[in-house]
């Protein structure tokens, strides 16, 4: 491994709440800022649990990731949110605590009051970082924590940091096997012997283990909100869609070389498109009966190409699939927009090929002659793939 700036970062949490709750305690906030080739993304757990929590791990994360953003140093970062929070009378501590993870181009930033010590993984190897204490002078006066855990190092491809909430290492807490719970050496051990048996786990699949080995700790009802954070430094899996034909015939032979000489899974959304395809690169189009979904056409096979699907009904299904799921779906459809929606949300780097033609069959003549389904489609479908999926995603008008 060595450094590299081509790497993917992609970021995923997974959730459990307090045994009865309705709503967790803790907040996982990311965010990614393209101009400035940054990544954010906060862990911030209220005390207790339920909605009183999560209101303050709402505000704490919030605070965190906005002052984060404007490049402030980790040390008014913590004043500012510690002076700003309430503390428990009894406790005299920080109604909240908080992790938040600054990546900055080719550096890592990691702030952490109070919640258990980031784990940093390079490969199937534990990687630890130099870390600093600061000491917020004046806090400790007001009853607060005054120690804030800050490090900075430089990514590899394949590290891997994963942070959690204290319902993760004290989870199974009063157990025979765990009278003190499931601690801090039994987690890291977790986590290295899961990436060993799985050199390139997603990061959302790791942070699921974590959170539910915990769960399982717990015998399935949580004693305390539960959460993982885990970002993944990797190469990136790239995905093409090409949907709609080009405004100019002339630009059918380019619009499929650029799909052709596309490095990653490629899809074909759209009838004539795909007869387009099929023509200039000399491939049948074979119909596939096996996965059905009854409110679309079939999805098709075509060699060269991954995925054959209709244009515009197809596309509208997985707008919906992806804006009432969440971002750590397991697809359970075989048709053909659940198929599309797997592959985007296993994929990082997404290319949509975008032909202006217009299409008669599905022009609304109420509206101006220069808008059209297609490209309000793929707008909105980029607006939730950066927004809500964290992925990179360009587009290009042929």
């Amino acid at each position: 491994m060595d450094y590299d700036s081509t790497f993917y970062v992609e970021t995923a949490s997974c959730q459990r709440n307090h045994k009865g709750e309705f709503i967790c305690g803790d907040v996982f906030l990311s965010k990614k800022l393209k101009e400035e080739k940054r990544t954010l993304a906060v862990l911030a757990d209220g005390m207790g649990h339920g909605v009183k929590a999560n209101v303050l791990a709402t505000l704490t994360s919030t605070m965190a990731i906005n002052f984060a953003e404007e490049h402030k140093d980790a040390k008014t970062i913590a004043e500012i949110i510690m002076r700003t929070l309430p503390i428990c009378s009894e406790r005299k501590t920080s109604y909240a605590t908080f992790t938040i993870v600054d990546i900055n181009n080719r550096e890592v930033n990691i702030l952490e009051y109070d919640n258990p010590l980031c784990l940093v993984m390079r490969g199937g190897n534990i990687f630890e970082p130099e870390w600093n204490c600061l000491i917020l002078e004046g806090v400790d006066q007001q009853g607060r924590g005054q120690e804030i855990m800050t490090c900075s190092f430089r990514p590899m491809r394949e590290d891997r940091i994963i942070f959690i909430s204290d319902g993760v290492t004290q989870s199974g807490m009063g157990n025979d096997n765990m009278l003190l719970g499931w601690g801090r050496d039994a987690y890291v051990d977790f986590v290295r012997d899961t990436i060993l048996h799985e050199r390139y786990i997603s990061a959302s699949k790791l942070a699921q283990r974590v959170v539910n080995r915990a769960y399982g700790n717990d015998n399935f009802a949580s004693k305390d909100d539960t959460s993982c954070g885990v970002i993944y430094f990797r190469y990136p899996r790239r995905l093409i869609i090409a949907t709609g034909p080009p405004f100019d015939m002339s630009k059918d032979a380019e619009y499929v070389q650029k799909v052709k000489d596309f490095n990653g899974y490629k899809i074909i959304s759209g009838a004539t498109t795909a007869e387009i395809f099929s023509r200039h690169l000399g491939a049948e189009i074979v119909d596939d009966y096996e996965h059905m979904d009854p409110t679309l056409p079939p999805m098709s096979r075509m060699e060269g190409v991954d995925l054959v699907t209709e244009g515009v009904l197809t596309l509208n299904k997985v707008l919906t699939i992806l804006d009432t799921e969440n971002a750590t779906m397991t697809i359970h459809g075989e048709g053909p927009a659940d198929k599309i929606v797997d592959m985007l949300i296993n994929s990082d780097d997404i290319h949509i090929l975008v032909g202006t033609k217009i299409n008669q069959a599905h022009h609304d003549p109420s509206l101006p002659v220069e808008i059209e389904i297609r490209k309000s489609i793929v707008k909105r479908l980029v607006d939730l793939l950066e927004k809500k999926y964290m992925k990179d995603v360009s587009v290009e008008y042929l």
